[in-house]
């Protein structure tokens, strides 16, 4: 049950199953109640209209044993005088409730006297002889007449007569058409609201499972890439434009820039083993000559290489951490005081700053400069300047060399990681191919952007953009 009840289908069934059923119960009562409600007005006018008859009888001189109402055709009628004695009832009444008096069998008449006109009087709304009152009362009671037991409903009306005083007549109409009625309509719904919930469920139950289809299909397409561990797989995308065609379309867009990450993650590591293995193998080759004949150590190799591991684990690391998301701090940092404290000490750099503040971390700043003036002195003939200057809300730092620049084919393709532009060059001359990478990363980390283009004097030229602090 619970496992049945899991399912997006199931809930979404029993949910507008029960909000039917609701509105169908509510419907129905407000059906019933206004059926129930008419038929009993309809009663109620039809049992004024015979008390109306009887009274105008009466209000006529017609004696009691002569009123046409009395015959119990049309329902049970009492006459009653102004003490409530029964003087007149149908034919054949045997038992009565829901009028003034509980009498079946009429009783004589006293005289009427002037206390009684004035009790009258008194009693009830004042009446010329011969006048009906213009007001009845209804309510509900029943009568047997002639053996039969059933439900009616009652009008009282008031009548002022010449020689017999104040009367009224009560007159019935039988409730057995409401009840009826009233039965009927509730078979009626007790049979169809669940035949009708039931269409309702099926219905729902299928257009539920038509519309998750194809979320079922990317289910199992997801699990048979969880399972094959197979990034180059997509699964289908409806033609529907709804949310289930939107949910499958990122779901492709994220295995894409899933599969992209992966391989990045696979190419990074294997460049990085590539990498490392040159550097260790030469600095074991030397060790080993050394333990061999330490007269033909070269100890100025070993450090080389030695320095090498070093700066590139320490690139490694970093770049590590910008993969994990590493945020820099919000410290503000005086770019024209930390160009210069790069650039010192480096032939052929100039530097042309003014101040401007920056929020970020100094250390990874201070190393984006530091790989855009190593890349700069590698390529430059004789000359790399540095700028620092101010664009509207950015801070524009440029470093520029007279070399022969880069290729506008390259210039994007210069900071994926471990790209050489040339492959002749060696690797202690060009690196690991990692730097431009590392500043570019920085640079986003730091809501700016790292450009390549041509600088002044024909060379390449790096422009780091950062907003101001």
């Amino acid at each position: 049950m619970r496992r049945l009840f899991g399912s997006v289908r199931a809930r979404a069934t029993l949910g507008a199953t029960l909000v039917v059923a609701v509105a169908l119960v509510a419907a129905g009562a407000a059906v019933l109640l206004s059926l129930r409600s008419n038929l009993i007005g309809e009663a109620g006018t039809q049992a004024e209209r015979s008390a109306r008859a009887v009274a105008s009888e009466l209000a006529a001189g017609t004696p009691y044993d002569k009123l046409s109402g009395l015959d119990g055709d049309d329902g049970p009628v009492q006459v009653l005088d102004e003490d409530d004695r029964l003087v007149a009832a149908s034919e054949d009444l045997e038992r009565i409730s829901g009028t003034d008096s509980s009498q079946v069998k009429p009783q004589p008449a006293a005289a009427p006297s002037a206390d009684d006109d004035d009790d009258a009087d008194d009693a009830g709304e004042a009446l010329e002889p011969g006048e009906i009152s213009g007001e009845s009362v209804t309510r509900n009671g029943s009568a047997t007449i002639d053996g039969e037991t059933e439900d009616y409903r009652f009008a009282a009306v008031e009548v002022e007569t010449q020689d017999r005083g104040h009367l009224k007549v009560y007159a019935g109409s039988p409730l057995a058409a409401e009840h009826g009625a009233v039965r009927t309509a509730l078979t009626v719904m007790l049979i169809g609201f669940p035949l009708l919930l039931g269409v309702v469920a099926a219905v729902t139950w299928l257009v539920t499972r038509r519309a998750l289809r194809p979320v079922e299909g990317i289910r199992r397409e997801m699990a048979a890439i969880t399972h094959s561990e197979d990034l180059a797989r997509r699964v289908p995308e409806p033609d529907t434009h709804d949310e289930i065609a939107r949910l499958a379309s990122t779901t492709n867009e994220t295995l894409a820039a899933l599969e992209t990450s992966v391989e990045r993650q696979r190419r990074f590591v294997a460049d990085a083993s590539h990498e490392l293995r040159s550097p260790i193998a030469s600095l074991r080759t030397q060790l080993e000559v050394a333990a061999a004949h330490p007269d033909l150590l070269d100890l100025d190799g070993a450090v080389e290489d030695t320095v090498r591991l070093q700066r590139l684990a320490a690139d490694l690391l970093l770049l590590a951490r910008l993969d994990a998301g590493e945020r820099p701090s919000d410290a503000k940092v005086d770019l024209a005081g930390l160009a210069r404290e790069e650039a010192e000490g480096r032939a052929g750099v100039t530097v042309d700053a003014e101040p401007v503040e920056v929020a970020g971390s100094r250390g990874q700043l201070g190393r984006v400069l530091a790989n855009l003036l190593d890349n700069a002195q590698r390529h430059a003939r004789s000359a790399v300047t540095v700028s620092v200057r101010r664009e509207g809300d950015r801070a524009v730092v440029g470093v520029a060399d007279d070399g022969d620049g880069v290729p506008e084919g390259d210039r994007e393709r210069i900071f994926e990681r471990f790209v050489r532009l040339d492959a002749a060059r060696s690797r202690d001359d060009g690196g690991a191919g990692l730097g431009l990478a590392i500043a570019r990363d920085v640079a986003v980390r730091h809501r700016g952007t790292l450009t390549a283009g041509r600088g002044p004097a024909g060379g390449a030229l790096f422009e780091l953009r950062l907003p101001l602090a």
